[in-house]
């Protein structure tokens, strides 16, 4: 074993869903270091302290940011990655000789889930649900790769201009309930996590070709992903990604780059 690293954790409200804890404790065991990785609810009235709070501490390496505090978070670093500013929002705070430092490892995941098929190309256009940290991510990943055909479907109808006006999007928002019947779907919002009230999204009028994206990780298996599947979609959940924002975290975090050749027992054991 290594000296004490010190600990890292995830933040967010709900907190107890979150697979960040086992991803980044498998990964330190198997490497063996000797820090720890927690999770700890904190609420966006309470996020200004708690991190104050944190600074104090010189065995906090920094936090993973989940829902609702990602567009927050990056107000209170003193620096910022090009990717957080991009997306105006941090799903990653790193303390850094006496600086906290806010990155967006979520554009990443993203980027390696979807690259492959954008690359491809979609023209029959993507759906994007939400407005806040998780769909910026989104917007910055697939602006990176130069596509413009996504239609933001969201409760706040303001945010949503918005967003397709800064990210100079081709299609404009819709409301959330509309049905979906772009060639893909990208989910970035809490819908179908384990407490959140149900809501059904009519996918009835996808093509035969299209794909559905879900960031949510518990459960792996949405209810949109089983939707998606019984029409023959293709259907791909939020662990591949969730692995891939988290390994650029650990790096950061830990200063040591997370065992991929043991992504397979990672991954059987994030997937029940």
């Amino acid at each position: 074993m290594t000296s004490n690293l010190g600990f890292a954790e995830v933040i967010g409200d709900p907190i107890i869903q979150s697979k960040s804890p086992a991803i980044h404790n498998f990964w330190l065991a198997k490497l063996g270091l000797a820090g720890e990785y927690r999770s700890t609810r904190v609420t966006r009235d309470g996020l200004e302290d708690f991190i104050a709070g944190r600074r104090q501490d010189p065995a906090w390496r920094g936090c993973n940011v989940t829902m609702p505090l990602k567009l927050d978070a990056i107000m209170l670093a003193e620096e910022a990655s090009d990717r957080a500013i991009a997306a105006g929002a941090a799903n990653l705070l790193v303390a850094k000789e006496g600086k906290l430092l806010a990155g967006n490892t979520d554009v990443g995941g993203v980027l390696q889930v979807l690259g492959t098929r954008m690359k491809q190309g979609v023209p029959g256009g993507i759906t994007l649900l939400g407005n806040g940290g998780a769909a910026r991510a989104v917007l910055v990943a697939v602006r990176t790769l130069g596509y413009t055909g996504v239609r933001i479907q969201a409760r706040d109808m303001s945010a949503a201009y918005k967003l397709a006006v800064e990210f100079g999007l081709a299609i404009e928002p819709s409301p959330f309930d509309r049905p979906i019947d772009t060639e893909g779907l990208i989910n970035a919002t809490p819908l179908g996590m384990v407490g959140v009230e149900p809501f059904t999204i009519d996918i009835s009028r996808m093509p035969a070709k299209g794909f559905v994206f879900d960031l949510v990780t518990d459960p792996v298996e949405t209810p949109l992903l089983k939707s998606a599947r019984e029409r023959g979609l293709a259907a791909t959940d939020g662990i591949a990604m969730l692995v891939e924002q988290a390994a650029a975290s650990f790096m950061l975090l830990f200063g040591a780059q997370a065992p991929r050749q043991f992504d397979g027992e990672l991954v059987k054991a994030l997937r029940p």
